[in-house]
């Protein structure tokens, strides 16, 4: 076994993307000049630690080649499941393929094209020293209501020690496929990765990430992401 597993990012992207309203599914919607996917790619292979990247497509996919996406780590396709939790086990049985019992994976959501490598380092640093895993979440700062099934207010619910949980999230990739599998089995649809860990009784670190590292899934959301890339492409250029 290697001494320092690499590090096989997972990127489920089998959606079809329906709340965008579109002809295609959403990571193929283009801002500054490329699709979602695109950017999402490069931010990942553009941080060092990561050995290369697993794209779960739908097998229906026709999107994907007429990018002609050049990667010069390693970019393994592989085909999705049902649900996002499928595709994930997919990934991941593919990363196990290529590493056998000694990769690492850290999932992305195909429609997080914003986030930054500093956060992705951070990530991979909380993770060395809290090997149950390792979640990127921000902290709730707004008031939260619950609704009481008539569209009115039935109570304000306590915010405190309550996070957004984002991705990146970082496992042993055997520990989240066997957690991912339990799940399946129950009949578990898992909303994140670190659900199922959370259910085999691990407890993965909290890592504070920017609010910027948005996920887009409404129209109105590729409008606020090509604003917040057009301040991040600023920023670096003034560096």
């Amino acid at each position: 076994m290697n001494s320092k597993p690499r590090i096989w990012a997972i990127i489920p992207a089998s959606g079809t993307g329906q709340r965008m309203r579109s002809d295609r599914p959403k990571q193929y919607l283009c801002f500054g000049g490329k699709t979602i996917l695109e950017h999402t790619l490069d931010r990942l292979l553009a941080c060092q630690q990561i050995y290369g990247v697993i794209l779960v497509l739908n097998k229906d996919d026709r999107f994907w080649h007429d990018l002609n996406y050049v990667s010069e780590k390693p970019l393994v396709v592989t085909e999705g499941g049902a649900e996002r939790q499928d595709s994930v086990i997919n990934g991941l049985e593919k990363a196990l393929q290529l590493d056998k019992d000694s990769s690492l994976a850290m999932v992305h959501d195909a429609v997080r094209p914003l986030v930054s490598t500093q956060d992705i380092s951070s990530l991979i640093r909380a993770f060395n020293q809290e090997n149950q895993g390792a979640v990127l979440a921000s902290p709730l700062s707004d008031t939260l209501k619950r609704d009481n099934n008539e569209g009115c207010i039935a109570e304000t619910v306590d915010r405190e020690g309550l996070w957004r949980a984002l991705t990146p999230q970082l496992f042993d990739s055997c520990l989240l496929l066997k957690a991912l599998k339990q799940a399946k089995a129950g009949q578990q649809q898992m909303t994140d990765d670190s659900a199922a860990m959370e259910a085999m009784g691990y407890h993965p670190k909290l890592v504070e990430g920017s609010s910027e590292n948005i996920k887009i899934t409404r129209p109105g959301d590729l409008g606020l992401a090509e604003k917040i890339w057009l301040n991040q492409t600023d920023q670096q250029d003034n560096k």
